[in-house]
């Protein structure tokens, strides 16, 4: 036998590389003017809608708060270097609220989005995806339409509009897992998910500039008119062009429709009705990706809502510059997340590697990288531009975990990925519950060391998730989700 043959044997045995060339794959149809791809790009925009919603607010407080020279007062506090600019005459109201108070306003909505986690996977499950996830949203641009008129009426009816915004938007996520669970084939897991998921980084990267932009030249309430609007346009496409599965969509072509059902024939469960919930309450895989995800959002909801609070009253920079140089980091993350799509399916598919040792280096790199940075710009005084850089790395390299834990219910349980992610963005929710409270009553005085211990606290918990799943994660299809399906690989 030739040496090219005894290496190629050898390296299809290796329990570090999967055997998919030993399959038998469908063959796959092209990407370009597909259904599948179709549903990602518009689900991208769902995201898109979701996130834009979610972020322009942290903006637009900057400018419904009354104007207070405290936070210059301190010698911790880098002085405003933007060249001053004539404010326009805003009618727009403005609210006396202290810190403590801004920091339940923007947690608030996250104790409406943990309510809807779990009835959110079961329901899109059981139901169907896209009606779930298109009304969530639908909901979510309702009542940010209603937001400048809550605003008017008092701190507590702000808070009550965003706890509803949040059981909207909290059915998103699972209900969209569930929809890829009948959509994505497996090698084209990463790349499909990516895109779609992304449209999450796309929204806080154009809403915080945008959102700037419109305070300054308007005022702050057409912050949710605009991007509420926005929000009406997606639901009207939405509703026309996407269907629960490739057998009930109208315009799927034969040869793709037979390769995404194929593809998924020996993963998906037979039954709709039987829910295993002991055994994925027991699974460990499972509580891998709980421990990452609620790790690694407890930095990103931090800095969600709070870094145009950090460029304003730390760095200096005004009311435009704010939601540009806020979104710099988002922009970062969002291309790393598609890039990371990309890698993880070509090193899955050409170069044979075990999924499970690409979730868990993507994780590594999009968990324990960001921690360095975060910690990093804390240390960087008044230069801002080092700052910036380092918060855009942190931020930017996060984007790499979108490949590793983050699809990684895909992997361990497709049939009930909805009801998996359901589960771990419950835990995750937390963070931007507490997070921000938890972070303003820290820097009351707006000093730089109260700033550092924000981003220490952050760092340390993204890195023990990466570990965590690093010990636990696993691959491949779980045994209690195969149901009949006993042919099905076995975690190596």
């Amino acid at each position: 036998m030739e040496l090219s043959t005894l290496q190629g044997s050898e390296i299809r045995r290796s329990p570090f590389f999967q055997t998919l060339a030993e399959k038998d794959l469908p063959k796959q149809t092209p990407a370009c003017c597909s259904s599948r791809y179709g549903l990602a790009f518009l689900s991208c925009y769902g995201f898109f809608v979701a996130y834009a919603l979610r972020v322009n607010l942290s903006v637009a407080m900057v400018d419904m708060l009354k104007n207070s020279s405290s936070a210059n007062n301190s010698s911790s506090v880098c002085p405003h270097h933007s060249i001053p600019v004539p404010k326009h005459n805003h009618t727009a109201s403005v609210y006396d609220w202290d810190s403590e108070t801004q920091g339940w306003i923007l947690g608030s909505f996250f104790y409406g989005y943990i309510l809807t986690q779990i009835p959110g996977g079961y329901f899109a499950r059981k139901y169907g995806a896209k009606w779930l996830f298109g009304i969530g949203i639908l909901c979510t641009v309702i009542f940010t339409l209603l937001t400048p008129v809550a605003a008017d009426l008092g701190a507590g009816y702000l808070i009550a509009v965003r706890v509803l915004e949040g059981i909207g938007e909290g059915v998103s996520y699972p209900a969209m897992h569930a929809m890829w669970a009948s959509w994505a084939p497996p090698l084209e897991r990463s790349r499909l998910l990516t895109i779609s998921y992304t449209g999450a980084q796309l929204g806080t990267v154009v809403a915080l500039p945008l959102s700037g932009q419109i305070c300054f030249y308007l005022d702050w309430t057409y912050v949710f008119y605009i991007f509420g609007a926005v929000g009406l346009l997606w639901f009207f496409l939405w509703s026309c062009f996407v269907s629960n599965s490739p057998s009930s969509h109208k315009r799927i072509t034969e040869a793709e429709k037979t390769y995404i059902m194929a593809s998924l024939k020996n993963e998906l469960s037979p039954t709709t009705d039987y829910i295993p919930w002991t055994s994925i309450l027991k699974s460990s895989p499972l509580w891998a990706i709980v421990v990452a995800h609620f790790s690694y959002n407890w930095t990103f909801y931090t800095l969600l809502t709070l870094l145009p609070t950090y460029m304003n009253d730390i760095l200096g920079f005004s009311i435009q510059q704010n939601g540009m140089l806020s979104a710099l980091p988002y922009l970062g993350c969002w291309l790393l997340a598609l890039l990371g799509g990309q890698l993880a399916d070509l090193l899955r598919e050409r170069y044979l590697i075990h999924t499970v040792n690409v979730r868990k280096a993507f994780t590594i790199v999009g968990m324990v990288g960001p921690a360095v940075f975060l910690v990093a710009a804390g240390y960087t005084g008044c230069n801002y531009v080092l700052a910036v850089a380092f918060l855009s790395i942190s931020s930017s390299l996060g984007g790499i975990s979108a490949s590793g834990f983050n699809i990684n219910h895909l992997d361990i349980a497709p049939s009930y990925a909805g009801i998996l992610l359901g589960i771990t963005n419950s835990f995750a929710t937390i963070p931007g519950m507490v997070g921000p409270v938890i972070a303003r009553s820290l820097t009351k005085s707006n000093t730089i060391p109260e700033w550092q211990i924000v981003f220490y606290i952050s760092a340390a918990i993204n890195i023990f998730g990466a570990v965590f799943f690093t010990i636990f994660g696993k691959g491949t299809v779980q045994p209690w989700a195969r149901n009949h399906h006993r042919h099905l690989p076995v975690e190596v």
